[in-house]
């Protein structure tokens, strides 16, 4: 199972923040968020988890915050994403030969998921990855979704080195590495929109289309 359940036991922690804000926001989502676009899709995207007022409140990854908004408008402007993004579930957005998923399923408090639970989480993405037959290449965004998808590969961390715009071949995929598109990043200069389109045109261009 790719997808872990609504009410996901296995982060004590998490689960205990979800419960919090299930009282706070009942018309939210609250819960583990899943995996949007096709199985069938050549590109998967790992992020690292759900914002709290973005994916968790919307149950869709990466819609409903900044993040979304430049990732979303990336996909579109790349082919990888059709419709007009309007930060809700539905919104009408498709993803093209794309899949988004994230290495952390639960809002962790401060955005700051602890390593146990990186861990546990780890077996859905291994799942994502084992359901896509034909994919050929994952774009991993941020140090934590980089380690947690290495080693969901079998590959040691010494080998792959995070680095933005870095390329590495692990069996049937390529792993490519970007700075996360989060909001923090881009207003410190640390990922400007030219570099993260710069990340998907390597992509495109090695993907054809």
């Amino acid at each position: 199972m790719s997808d872990p359940s609504h009410d996901c036991p296995l982060c004590p922690r998490l689960a205990a923040f979800r419960g919090e804000w299930r009282a706070h926001e009942p018309g939210w989502h609250n819960a583990p968020v899943p995996s949007f676009g096709p199985a069938e899709a050549r590109l998967l995207i790992v992020g690292l988890a759900p914002g709290l007022r973005g994916a968790n409140a919307t149950g869709r990854p990466f819609t409903g915050d900044y993040a979304g908004d430049l990732l979303y408008s990336t996909l579109i402007a790349f082919g990888f994403a059709a419709g007009e993004y309007r930060a809700r579930p539905d919104d009408g957005v498709t993803l093209n030969d794309c899949r988004i998923t994230n290495a952390v399923r639960c809002v962790p408090p401060q955005n700051k998921p602890e390593p146990a639970e990186i861990t546990r989480c780890r077996p859905f993405l291994e799942s994502v990855i084992a359901e896509m037959p034909r994919l050929t290449a994952i774009l991993v965004l941020g140090q934590i979704a980089h380690q947690s998808t290495v080693r969901a590969l079998g590959e040691k961390l010494s080998r792959v080195p995070f680095r933005h715009g870095g390329e590495a071949s692990l069996g049937r995929v390529t792993l490519i590495s970007s700075y996360h598109c989060s909001r923090y990043n881009t207003n410190t200069g640390v990922l400007t929109e030219a570099m993260f389109r710069d990340v998907f045109g390597m992509i495109r261009q090695r993907l054809g289309g």
